[in-house]
Parts: C-alpha cells; structure tokens; sequence
C-alpha cells in the first residue's frame, strides 16, 4: 500500500496549502507568478491521483485485510447514495440554483457522500483508508471553506434560476448511468450491480 499511502500524503498536502500554509502559497505565487503555480499545482495534483490510482490498483492485487464485511443492502445504500452525489456533482459546476445554494459547495458535498457511500460498500484495508482520508480532506476543506466565508475571502453563491437544478437532476441522473453500468467497471474493475 506505499504508493497509495504516498498518493494521499502528496493529495492532502497539495490540496490544503491554501488552508493551512497561505503564506507558502502567497511565496510561491510571488516566486512563479500566479498562472505557473497553477500550472505546478495541477500537476501535483495529477500525479498524486496517479499515485492513488496505482496504489489502489496494487493494494487491491495484493489482497487487503477485511477491516469489517459489510452486509449486502449496504451495496443498495450506496447506490442510492452515489445518484445524490452524482446530482450534487453536476449542480456543482452549473451557475447556482436551490441545489447549489443550499448546499454552498455541492461538489464537496459529493465527495463527502461518494466517500461515505464506498465506506458503506467496502470493508478492505486499503478502500477504508483510500475512503476515509478523501473524507477527512473533505471535511476539513469544508471547515476552512466556512471560516474564509466568515473572513470575507470567498463568497457564497447567489441563486440565479431553478432551471439550474432540473439541469443537474438530468445531467447527473445521465451521469449516475453512465458509472453505474459502464464506466466503474471499465475505470475501477468492479461492476456496482453485480
């Protein structure tokens, strides 16, 4: 598990400089320029999920240990919870409606429920800790977020029409489909249905 446990060192430290370094991130700004320490970022950030990736893929060839055997309706919880997430996921990237405003970051909020759903579903070593640290990210990206938001450094977003939202319950249905029965098997090797 040394390159998935390598693979969410490298995610987590890159994803919450911002929260708990901003002076690194202002000196690294300064020293780059603001596009190329984006650019640093973004590839960073790619590696590591190429390290979680292959970790994961290693990790899982290499049999983990059973932390705990989730019963079987669990696999029908997380189904349903993977088409709130899928929703959330696609409200996300669309200018805000109810869904979007509601939950201030819906595309936290879906990596929060995509992690809990795969924690429901999933008892190996290796899923846990791969589920439980994207979690912990989440969580605390979500804290900081609020505190920002009170500091006035981010803002909140502002409804601009429900259409947004009847939108995102068709993309993220489509969305929701597409993984289900095709994309999960081809990307991760696991047929969710099955």
């Amino acid at each position: 598990m040394t390159l998935l446990i390598a693979g969410l060192v490298l995610f987590i430290v890159t994803h919450l400089i911002r929260p708990f370094a901003p002076g690194l991130r202002n000196a690294g700004i300064d020293a780059l320029g603001k596009p190329a320490w984006m650019a640093l970022h973004g590839i960073v950030s790619l590696a590591s999920l190429v390290l979680i990736a292959y970790g994961f893929v290693e990790a899982r060839a290499n049999g983990g240990a059973m932390l705990y055997y989730p019963p079987t309706f669990m696999s029908h919880i997380a189904l349903t919870l993977m088409l709130i997430a899928s929703i959330c996921l696609v409200a996300g990237f669309l200018p805000a409606g109810h869904i979007r405003t509601k939950l201030k970051f819906p595309i936290l909020v879906a990596i929060k429920i995509w992690a809990l759903a795969h924690l429901l579903a999933n008892g190996e070593s290796y899923s846990v800790l791969l589920f439980v640290t994207i979690l912990a990210w989440a969580v605390i990206l979500r804290i900081s977020l609020k505190k920002r938001i009170a500091a006035g450094e981010t803002k909140l977003p502002v409804f601009v029409s429900a259409k947004n939202d009847l939108i995102a319950v068709v993309v993220g249905l489509a969305l929701y489909v597409v993984i289900v029965f095709w994309l999960h098997e081809w990307v991760i090797g696991v047929a969710p249905m099955a």
